[in-house]
């Protein structure tokens, strides 16, 4: 029985292309395949899956590429597969705005804990959605934060920041990426503006209720997440 969620995996090798299909197919999942980035644009484009797997070496254009093309006009969870393992590596294609990073060779196990994490985190940031956790409630059509439904009144950039790192929730985001989103591309060496921002959040949330704490994590060097 198919579980509804579609995942589309863009990859030029054939045997994964077939090794996707079968595993993802057995785990209930409807699965879309293409072979060249051009193919995988247009099958996103055409079909929304909820999950892009997508590997960086494609014959006719980089992973980067297809990522960014696709991260134009779409914010599916895409879960990059490549050989390279290098920080900078992932640093780079966070930035571009991938979900997630997977080293080959991996597992079974790990592509679909991943893919289930995606599907888990995924938060579509319609202007009828409403994110609730614990005592903490945010209307992104309203642009109102609440907390055990008292009204928590934020500045603007904040609101926008907590709007960015939510739609991200459960992931890293690094400091470039929220940098970029909330203050513009001007703004990729100001991190003083982050840490500043972070804080007052935290004032404002964590401090007001002790189920909130640590809501927002530090990864020291790389950026923040929310845990949820």
């Amino acid at each position: 029985m198919k579980t509804g969620a579609k995942i589309l995996v863009i990859d030029d090798e054939k045997s994964i292309r077939r090794f996707m299909d079968a595993s993802l197919t057995a785990k209930g999942y409807e699965v879309l395949l293409a072979k060249t980035g051009q193919e995988g644009i247009k099958t996103a484009a055409d079909n929304h899956p909820d999950v892009v797997i997508l590997d960086l070496n494609l014959p006719d254009k980089d992973g980067l590429s297809v990522l960014r093309k696709i991260r134009e006009s779409s914010r599916v969870p895409v879960i990059i597969l490549s050989v390279k393992s290098a920080d900078a590596d992932k640093e780079l294609l966070l930035d571009s705005g991938a979900d997630d990073y997977l080293v080959k060779p991996f597992s079974l196990p790990e592509l679909l804990a991943r893919i289930r994490v995606a599907l888990r985190h995924a938060i579509n940031l319609r202007e009828d959605i409403t994110f609730k956790h614990g005592p903490l409630e945010i209307d992104f059509g309203k642009r109102a934060v609440s907390i055990d439904g008292k009204e928590v009144h934020l500045t603007a950039t904040e609101f926008d920041l907590l709007k960015a790192l939510v739609s991200h929730a459960g992931k890293i985001v690094t400091q470039q990426h929220l940098l970029t989103e909330v203050w513009g591309p001007h703004a990729v060496d100001q991190s003083h503006y982050l840490r500043i921002y972070i804080s007052q959040l935290r004032r404002k949330l964590e401090d007001r209720s002790v189920d909130l704490r640590g809501f927002i994590v530090t990864d020291a060097g790389v950026g923040y997440r929310i845990q949820i």
